[in-house]
């Protein structure tokens, strides 16, 4: 309960947001893999269905296809779509927010975005237009809605709304009618006008409970002719409101407290929201705070009673490990793991930047060509970071770097990203290129640089490439580590510095990730070549 409420409170005061929205029709366009044996005779599914991070998830069905999306905070692009067709395989398709384009502080300039920008968000289907909606309140100023017609893309701006829609869940009902359920403790309901663009009604439709303390997350639902709100009590609780009209009364009722969950040392479920398949059952998918690493998503079958309240099905008491497959036919799809050699003219929709990158000094096709696009000896002040999802429990990147256009006062390497930070990389001095381990690179809680590294161990650098790799055990709780070492031939790894030690605070809210970063100390002007990046688990 403390934790809770104190979680809830400093949510508001580091701002987060929410997520939510309501079931489509439609049917979209994607050719299935090829199934294997394996595959087709697939019975049950393991949670966390996919161990990255991925918070305040909402998801969605559209026909045939489900689509997901989840909190970005400052990485850009931001808002990712992932799609499945069996609520167990994911991947990624593109990002709602293809640029942070909210102030100059997500271009690093003048300010940084650290802990704001895109909270959990909603996203929706309007089937009378064949059009998917995206909606976030960024920094408590003001909402922004994106829109396309292809869930992979192009996604544009459509509309920026006067008021922050905190913790936003929109629904379009059957008339067409577009509605946002949002708030903190004082639940509300906007109605948009037909074209999305402007607000038309607000009322305050739910007052929290004082025993119950804080409900946010919405997720905005029409269900057999019932109006439904989705809401988490952070960290550790999950309730929905239910009312035959969208402006209430509200009747409330706990969907789960205090419920066990699937990651050995990890957190309550909670928040996310609720889908249907075309069959007509029903799962929850939450997330699951696992920090180092980051919140997780995890689903779970849901039934519903015979007056019209959802209902967890936990296997002993707790949500379950594992559950049997859904009514869907399997549909594998390319791992996020593997290798990348940046041979396609557009990074892959893995990719996410530390804040809006400088598009001048990078390129792609022939390897990532990382052109230094800030001259500062603070990471967290560097644009053109690049990052990557760590996938758990343990995984390993390891990156193929070009160094030969380094200039002196250059850094570049694959750190180890998050408010306590350390890398495995290259400085340039004197016009010698060396390997260096550095770590003690730190934020204080208003996301201050407090430390700017300091190098643990160095090494010769003989070659004209390098290969750089840290294996990351993210399962949650204190004390899990981080291991760097370097190879000159791509096969040999020598290790490089001791082990870092991650911060499993939950605080900054992202979890871990891997970053290939490359900046000036003294003057613009070089770069690194990446050749391939590659991510395996055991």
């Amino acid at each position: 309960m403390e934790h809770a409420l104190r979680h809830s409170s400093d949510r508001r005061r580091l701002l987060i947001a929410g997520a939510g929205l309501a079931a489509g029709a439609a049917a979209a366009v994607y050719a299935p893999y090829a199934l294997g044996q394996a595959e087709a005779q697939q019975t049950s599914f393991t949670n966390p269905v996919v161990w990255q991070d991925f918070a305040d998830v909402e998801v969605i069905r559209v026909g045939a296809d489900f689509y997901m999306t989840a909190s970005t905070m400052h990485y850009s692009p931001g808002a990712p779509v992932l799609h499945s067709r069996d609520l167990v395989n994911w991947e990624f398709i593109g990002h709602s927010v293809p640029r942070l384009d909210f102030g100059a502080k997500y271009d690093l300039s003048g300010g940084r975005g650290y802990v704001r920008g895109i909270w959990a968000s909603t996203l929706a289907y309007r089937p009378s237009e064949s059009r998917y909606y995206w909606l976030g309140q960024i920094d408590f100023a003001r909402s922004y809605m994106y829109t396309a017609t292809n869930p992979a893309g192009p996604w544009t701006q459509h509309a920026q709304l006067s008021r922050a829609y905190y913790d936003a869940g929109m629904l379009i009902d059957t008339d067409n009618t577009m509605y946002v359920a949002y708030g903190n403790t004082q639940i509300s309901v906007a109605q948009l006008s037909a074209d999305g663009k402007t607000e038309v009604r607000n009322q305050q439709v739910f007052s929290t409970p004082s025993n119950i303390g804080t409900l946010e997350g919405a997720r905005f639902y029409k269900i057999n002719g019932n109006y439904y709100i989705f809401l988490t009590r952070p960290a550790n609780g999950q309730y929905i409101l239910k009312a035959s009209s969208p402006w209430g009364p509200y009747t409330l009722r706990q969907v789960l407290l205090d419920m066990r969950g699937p990651i050995a040392g990890g957190g309550v479920p909670h928040q996310g929201g609720l889908v249907s398949t075309p069959g007509g059952a029903w799962y929850y998918m939450a997330f699951v705070d696992a920090y180092p690493g980051g919140r997780m998503p995890a689903l779970a079958p849901i039934t519903w009673t015979s007056d019209g309240w959802p209902q967890v099905t936990t296997v002993n008491g707790a949500w379950g490990q594992t559950y049997p497959f859904p009514n869907l036919t399997p549909h594998p799809v390319p791992p996020m793991t593997g290798a990348d050699t940046f041979t396609s003219a557009a990074l892959a929709a893995k990719w996410e930047w530390n804040h809006n990158p400088d598009n001048t000094k990078w390129t792609t096709g022939n390897g990532l060509r990382l052109q230094t696009a800030t001259v500062t000896n603070d990471l967290y002040n560097a644009r053109n970071t690049i990052t990557h999802r760590i996938p758990g429990p343990t995984s390993t990147a390891t990156v193929e770097i070009d160094p030969s256009a380094m200039a002196n006062g250059d850094r570049a390497g694959l750190a180890m990203l998050r408010d306590a930070s350390a890398w495995i990389g290259l400085r340039r001095e004197n016009g010698v290129t060396r390997l260096s381990m550095t770590d003690g690179l730190t934020m204080d809680g208003s996301w201050n640089t407090t430390g700017t590294g300091t190098e643990r161990a160095r090494a010769e650098l003989c070659g004209t490439r390098v290969w750089l790799r840290v294996k990351a055990d993210i399962r949650p709780g204190s004390g899990r580590q981080a291991v760097f070492s370097y190879s000159e031939d791509g096969s040999n790894f020598i290790p490089l510095g001791p082990a870092f030690t991650l911060n499993s605070n939950w605080t900054f809210f992202m979890g871990y990730r891997f970053a290939v970063f490359n900046h000036a100390t003294q003057a613009l002007g070089g770069a690194i070549t990446v050749r391939r990046f590659e991510v395996v688990t055991p």
